[in-house]
Order: structure tokens, then sequence, then C-alpha cells
């Protein structure tokens, strides 16, 4: 009896010595004050989206005389004047505020976020997002070809980093909150908190980490209750229900697959090629914005459906509304449109406008295999259902989230099967063409590169002035001599590690910009150590 009572002892001291130790780890990460400001933001964020989507609703009802979605309906009733105006003179208001408030000439986005992730939650300034969403807001009320996502992304982000700021939490705790004004804001835009906090793993993480779906999910349901508090509880789109003629459709969902690849590759093309052609002509900033705005207003004299964010349009192709000859041309118009907007620094995303693109090459697809195999084949909803997954997932490089977004938007679960089919097809030909999505195409041109790593990251990013030894006052290390071989603050790691294997050296003098006097010492040993520690970091987080 007593060996058993000394056995019973001895497992509950083990026990509650492994639950104290973990309940400290607990506590020394933050995890209570995470929890409970994942709360704070995704309330924060919540309202901030119901806002911004007001906004956009109120620019609109000085021209249109509606707030809701259904723009094309309005626009459609309203001289060709009108129309032709209401971006062009957007544009003007636009371009003078760009030039005159916003820091760096344009608004900000996803990829804006996704750095400001790897930077330890920095980088995302008050003020100036706050600008760059009443940029935004403007834009895509006065009929700007574009999405409202991505920039209420940036805005949920930029409202989740001054709380850090306030609370001036640690890096790992910024990350995740980061991440939680994110999920919130996806959240609380489509009504989708799965989507919302998957996409905030997905794309802004870049991991999945169990220490940080807790508070991630929590910012995301209460985006979602706001949302729905505010709008209602209903889907963003509105579709009857869809089922699944035959099996024997499930090549067609394949080919479907490759067409929205096709789709998703010109639709990059096209805003990548404009914004290329854009930076090489020679015009004021403030005007850029007006000219763009008169050409997406003579497109849309002709097709109205190409204003705003298109949301009714898309409706419609889900509801198999649309002829086929209007969902082509509307492909080529939207992709136009929304590359003009973009290029001409107009406020908003291409989440949006990659769901429209989908839905039209779906639901086109879908009439002409039904005009082909009339007995096997199902309605052009429920193909445009599936181009619409497949285009957005192809675009924003998150097929896991996108397919839940599409579940949730439109309820349309009992499609998940022919929907995974079409667009892992449609994410691997657009991958195996572009090799990143269009955000990592954005940070790319800010020289910028995240898709190779976090080491990619840190040997370009990291400089000399990070890890080397500063002299102390007093001592006077003297001038370089002749060809000696040495470093200067401003060099990276990389080319500091290349420098020690080439010179052989385990120290380098290390001398500022323009200047032969040595300000310090950088070691070897000590640019391998900050290395490893920063990986060693990063790989903690993404496990933990």
């Amino acid at each position: 009896m007593w060996r058993l009572w000394e056995l019973v002892r001895t497992g509950l001291a083990v026990i509650f010595t492994e639950f104290g130790g973990n309940l400290r780890d607990f506590f020394a990460r933050q995890q209570p004050t995470i929890w409970l400001l994942s709360l704070v933001i995704g309330g924060v964020v919540g309202v901030g989206a119901i806002l911004f989507r007001l906004g956009i609703g109120l620019v609109q009802l000085s021209w249109l005389g509606t707030q809701g979605e259904a723009i094309h309906s309005a626009a459609a009733a309203l001289p060709a004047v009108v129309i032709l105006l209401a971006p062009t003179l957007g544009g003007l208001v636009v371009g003078l505020w760009l030039q005159f408030l916003q820091p760096m000439r344009r608004t900000s986005s996803v990829a804006d976020v996704m750095e400001a992730r790897v930077r330890g939650g920095r980088g995302l300034a008050f003020w100036p997002g706050l600008s760059s969403a009443g940029v935004t807001i403007l834009s895509l009320g006065c009929g700007a070809s574009a999405g409202r996502e991505g920039p209420v992304v940036h805005f949920g982000a930029t409202l989740s980093s001054a709380i850090c700021d306030f609370f001036r939490l640690p890096v790992s705790g910024r990350k995740v909150l980061l991440a939680c004004g994110v999920a919130s804001a996806v959240s609380a835009s489509f009504n989708a908190p799965i989507a919302g906090a998957l996409f905030a793993h997905e794309v802004v993480l870049g991991h999945y980490a169990l220490s940080a779906i807790v508070p991630i999910v929590i910012s995301s349901v209460v985006g979602s209750l706001l949302s729905r508090l505010w709008f209602g509880d209903v889907a963003a789109f509105v579709i009857p229900d869809h089922q699944i003629t035959s099996y024997w459709e499930f090549p067609a969902f394949a080919l479907l697959g490759v067409t929205c690849a096709v789709v998703a590759i010109l639709f990059q093309a096209a805003v990548i090629g404009s914004d290329w052609a854009s930076r090489h002509i020679a015009m004021p900033i403030w005007l850029r914005p007006t000219v763009g705005g008169l050409a997406v207003g003579g497109i849309a004299i002709f097709f109205p459906h190409v204003l705003g964010v298109g949301y009714e349009a898309t409706d419609m192709a889900l509801q198999s509304t649309l002829p086929i000859s209007l969902m082509l041309w509307l492909l080529v118009m939207k992709t136009a449109a929304t590359a003009i907007t973009l290029a001409s620094r107009f406020g908003g995303g291409i989440f949006s406008p990659s769901l429209y693109l989908g839905a039209m090459a779906g639901g086109a697809y879908g009439l002409i295999a039904a005009s082909v195999f009339p007995h096997f084949a199902s309605s052009e909803g429920l193909y445009a259902i599936l181009g619409m997954g497949a285009v957005a997932a192809s675009t924003l490089g998150a097929p896991v989230s996108t397919v839940m977004i599409v579940f949730e938007l439109t309820g349309g679960y009992a499609l998940s099967i022919a929907l995974l089919i079409t667009v892992f097809i449609a994410v691997g030909i657009t991958q195996a063409v572009y090799g990143r999505s269009y955000f990592h195409w954005q940070l790319e041109s800010r020289g910028i590169i995240l898709q190779e790593g976090a080491h990619q990251w840190l040997v370009n990013r990291v400089h000399v002035s990070d890890f080397f030894i500063r002299a102390k006052p007093g001592e006077e290390p003297g001038d370089l001599t002749g060809d000696q071989p040495h470093l200067v603050t401003t060099d990276t790691l990389e080319f500091a590690l290349r420098r020690f294997d080439d010179t052989g050296e385990a120290r380098l003098p290390v001398v500022e910009p323009g200047s032969n006097a040595i300000v310090g010492t950088a070691a070897h040993v000590r640019a391998l150590r900050y290395f490893n520690a920063a990986l060693i970091e990063a790989s903690v987080e993404e496990h933990r």
C-alpha cells in the first residue's frame, strides 16, 4: 500500500510540475494579454470595416443615389455624361490627395501587411494608413474598378499595429495580433469567420501555429459578429442551390481549372503590364487618377457592370442570368478597367475583381459545356461558383482560404470535391507560369523577396550595423590602410558573410559610408550567431 501511495504521489508531482512549467511559459509569452487584445482588436477592426463599407456607400450616394451593391442597376439609369464624369472628377480629388497628403503617393494593400509581418509587426504607421483608407473609400465610391477587401485588410492591420504600439508588445505578440487584425477585417468584409482565420495564417503569418490559432479565431469571430449585427446574417452573394448533375462532369471541372488558370494569368499580366507602362509615362501624380477615371468612365458608359466592386454583376453570373456574349465581353472589360484603375493609383485591391472574372469565366464555360453535353452538364451558376474560387485562388496565391471563402460566401459546401479539383489545378498552372502570387510580385517590385523563406529575407535585410561591435568612446582604432579588407555599416549580412569567406578573416574593421575612419569591428562568429538566432526564433514561432 505504501509503495502504491509513493507511485501515485510521484506521478502527481510529475504531472503538476509539467502543468506548472506549461503555465509559466504561457504567462511568460504574455498569452493572456494577447488573447484579451485579440478580442479588442477584433472589435475595433470590425467596426473599422463597417465604417469603411459605409464610407464607400456615402460617396456612391452622391452620384448613384444608392449606398448598396446594386451599382450596375443604378448606373444603367443615369445619363452617359454622369457615368463619365463621376470617376473622372473622383480621380481628380484622389490625385490631389495623393499629391499633397498621402505619403509615398500611393495607397497600401495586403503586400504592405506581409512586409510588416517580416519586420516584426512594425512598419504600418497609423495616419498614413488612415489616409490610405480614405483614398480607397473615395476611389471605390466614385466608381473605380477594384476591390475593397485588400484595403480593408491593410486598414485592420494598421489599427492592430497601433494597439500593439500602445501596449509595447514583443515581436512574437505583434505578429500574431497583426494577423488578428487581418482575420477580423476579412471576416467582417465577407461575413466569413473561418475564411478570415485561414487567410490570416496562409497569407500574413505564412504558417499555422497552435499558439496563434486561438487569438486569431477570437478576432475573426468578433469581426463577423459585428458585421452580422449591422448588415444582417447574409452571405455576400445570394444564389440558388446547385447540384452536380453527373460524376462524368469531373473532366469538365478539371478543364475549367485550366481555363481559369489562363484567365488568372492574363489578368495578372494586364495588371502588371499596365503598372509597368504607367511608370514609364511622365505625368504629374495628381493627373494620373484623373486620366484613369476618364478611361474607366468611358468603358462604363457601355458596360456599367465594371464600376466599383462589382458584386451585383458577380451575383448575376452566379444566378445564371447573364448571356454568354455579355460574360465574355465583361471578362475583357473588367480586366481592362481594373488594370487601368490600379495603374492610375486609385485605391483598391484585386480580390473582388478576381472573384468577378472567375464568375464570368465559369458562367461562360458552363453555357458552352451545356451546349456540348446537355444531358451531363450542370447549370452555368455552378460553374460560375467554381470559376470564382479558381481565379481568385490563383491570383492571390491562397488556395485554402479562398476555397473556404467561396464556401462561406455561397453556402456551396456540397460542391467541395468539384471546387477543390478546379481550384488546385488552376493554382498549380498559375504557379508554374508565374512562380509567385500577385502580392509577392508587388513586394518584389520594391526589392523584397519573401517566398524563398526567412533566410533569404534576413541575409538581405540585416546589415552590418545590426551586429558589429562599435568602438568605445575614447578608443581610436585608426583609419583603413591601403586595400585593407573591411566592411561598411550599410553592407548586408549576405555581403558580409561572403566577405568573411573571401578574405578568410575572422574579424574585419567596419567604417561608415564614405569614410576611412574605423568605427568598430565585425566578427564572423558574431554574424553567424545573429543569423542563426534569427532563424531559430522564426522556426520556434512557426511551430509553437
